[in-house]
């Protein structure tokens, strides 16, 4: 999803910053339960499409009683490729791993797509070269994706098919999301995303029904657990996570508000451990260490000591330039 950049407010407030924060982090890092919760009873391609039909179709239609419009067949059509990569090829894939990764571990691969973000936006045409500082992160992130899929030594090791489509997905985000900021996004950021989710929905619900899934599922199978996951992704996970989003790009820096690209594996490795039982090995702690730190090598912007304090606007604590792109890419990554 992809709302535009915007600046934070002159004045936050720290307690409702600290508790959007807070917001983000819990909710969108037990995203990754909820949906391993979810595909207990339920195909996963279908699961994920109704999510986001669901939430995009009720916020969007909303949107549209109030009389407002997206407008236009381009609108739609980068609305379509954009939810097609996130929700479709991003969530999706992540959807359909945790039939076989712990929760916690998807996450974790997840959160590295801020190495993949610097990478695509690199080999794209007219893109940007990184600097030094960012392959150190890119190594040091690939170390640790390294390190947690690798061949057990003892222990389970990581299912390697599930591993590859959650490889796949983060490609996916990266994509969706620097397709997403090279295109305009007219009108309110909620009219975009609920067109967004939207599309993503529904072209999940084609993948299921084409990979047979809806042909075989029975709706009185579902169980009461998995279907409260559900309600809590459409309502916790798309609503109220992204609305607490989109008030902190008003009123806060961006590499607060891309802090949560850190937080919420953490959380979701720890979530996973204490409701599931999922494992907590030292291997998978030294993964996640070395992973988020790469991540944090690319988010957190640079310091200039050299540097007067920033000259900008009230409340913009500096330039663009000490912003790396890769601060922008957590933006783009909801579970």
């Amino acid at each position: 999803m992809s709302p535009p950049d915007s600046p934070p407010a002159a004045s936050p407030r720290p307690p409702l910053v600290w508790g959007a924060l807070f917001i983000v982090y819990v909710v969108w890092g037990s995203t990754y339960l909820a949906i391993k919760v979810a595909i207990e009873t339920m195909p996963p391609l279908l699961m994920a499409g109704a999510r986001f039909a669901i939430a995009g179709g009720l916020l969007y239609g909303l949107l549209r009683l109030q009389g407002r419009r997206l407008g236009g067949l381009v609108p739609w059509r980068n609305a379509f490729l954009v939810g097609t990569a996130l929700l479709a090829g991003g969530n999706g894939g992540v959807s359909w791993a945790e039939q076989t990764v712990p929760s916690g571990i998807a996450a974790l691969v997840i959160g590295s797509v801020p190495l993949w973000f610097a990478l695509v936006d690199w080999v794209r045409p007219g893109g940007t070269a990184p600097s030094r500082r960012t392959w150190t992160g890119i190594a040091l992130g690939f170390a640790g994706l390294g390190i947690l899929g690798a061949p057990a030594v003892a222990g389970q090791p990581v299912d390697p098919a599930g591993f590859a489509v959650l490889l796949v997905a983060c490609v996916f985000w990266a994509s969706g999301s620097i397709y997403s900021r090279h295109t305009p996004n007219p009108g309110s950021p909620w009219l975009t995303v609920g067109a967004q989710m939207l599309c993503g929905g529904l072209v999940l619900l084609v993948a299921s029904a084409v990979s047979g899934e809806a042909a075989t599922f029975d709706w009185r199978g579902v169980s009461a657990r998995s279907f409260w996951a559900l309600v809590y992704l459409i309502v916790a996970g798309s609503w109220i996570g992204f609305s607490a989003y989109i008030w902190l790009l008003r009123a806060t820096t961006p590499a607060r508000v891309s802090s949560y690209a850190y937080v919420n594996p953490v959380v979701a490795v720890l979530l996973g451990w204490a409701v599931l039982g999922e494992p907590l090995t030292p291997r998978i702690g030294i993964a996640a260490t070395v992973i988020l730190t790469g991540v944090i090598a690319l988010t957190l912007p640079a310091r200039r000591p050299t540097r007067p304090p920033c000259e900008g606007p009230a409340g913009d604590p500096c330039s663009s330039e000490t912003i790396p792109d890769s601060t922008r890419t957590a933006r783009e990554t909801p579970g």
